[in-house]
């Protein structure tokens, strides 16, 4: 009997060596916070704007339908990418109001709740895949844990956020400071301390969101709670229009090679 080699061939969404998610750099750190800020005076104008049932599933929908779209791109696509992080941004925001307005939640509560959330996707990801690593999201099933993990710290950094301003008193100016400082330590700590990389990379990316967030408020809520008075609606549409020239921008080249140091796994 003549010998049969049997290979199997694994889809190319599965297999494939281009990154498929966002380059970190400057751009991505700017395009981050505005993402968070746009999240949060999007999410607080719809619910007012319009039937606030409405504006959640509506949110839902939409977050839904950019993250299926993300997920068909074999490499990393800045529009695609970035539409996903502001749904999810806008959504999220939406989705943790909720559980403080509509159930009660404290905020307390809440954030010591996601944060449990973000640490379980964490540590699943982890185990699974063995690297957290944002350089080796190269296969689909590490992208699903990435999407897990960004969408809990959404939602974490943005219970944390209202628990600063609102709980613990600090005001959004307050909270700027605040979350202003407290981003500056990771980078510090990876710069000059030799701090782990992937683990100061998700501490700074979970700050993002209270510091992205205490801008929006500050800017667009009334003089009454502490705010400039701008205006949700008029700061979304200012968010929305910087992200949209700093996306066109970018690339869609393939992120460079990987480096030991930054796909260092925490430990």
């Amino acid at each position: 009997m003549p010998h049969v080699t049997v290979s199997l061939r694994i889809p190319t969404s599965w297999s494939s060596t281009a990154v498929r998610v966002a380059e970190i750099s400057a751009t991505f750190w700017a395009v981050k916070g505005l993402s968070t800020a746009l999240g949060e005076s999007a999410s607080d104008y719809l619910v007012v704007a319009i039937n606030p049932v409405a504006a959640v599933l509506a949110g839902f929908v939409a977050f839904a339908a950019a993250l299926a779209v993300q997920l068909t791109r074999r490499r990393y696509t800045p529009w695609a990418y970035w539409l996903a992080v502001v749904m999810v941004g806008i959504f999220g925001t939406m989705a943790a109001d909720v559980v403080h307005v509509v159930l009660g939640v404290p905020y307390l509560a809440s954030s010591i709740a996601y944060a449990a959330v973000l640490a379980g996707v964490f540590w699943a990801w982890r185990r699974v895949e063995g690297t957290l690593s944002v350089h080796a999201v190269t296969t689909w099933r590490r992208e699903l844990f990435y999407w897990a993990a960004v969408a809990a710290t959404f939602a974490t950094g943005t219970a944390v956020g209202d628990m600063t301003a609102r709980t613990l008193h600090l005001g959004y100016a307050g909270s700027i400071v605040l979350f202003a400082v407290a981003i500056c330590v990771p980078a510090i700590g990876y710069r000059w301390w030799g701090w782990n990389p992937v683990a100061s990379f998700w501490i700074a990316y979970v700050l993002t969101r209270p510091l992205g967030a205490s801008v929006a408020d500050w800017t667009g809520k009334g003089a009454a709670v502490g705010g400039l008075g701008w205006g949700d609606g008029t700061m979304s549409l200012a968010f929305a229009v910087i992200i949209a020239v700093l996306v066109a921008r970018l690339s869609p080249r393939a992120l460079p090679a990987l480096r030991g140091t930054e796909v260092a796994a925490l430990e």
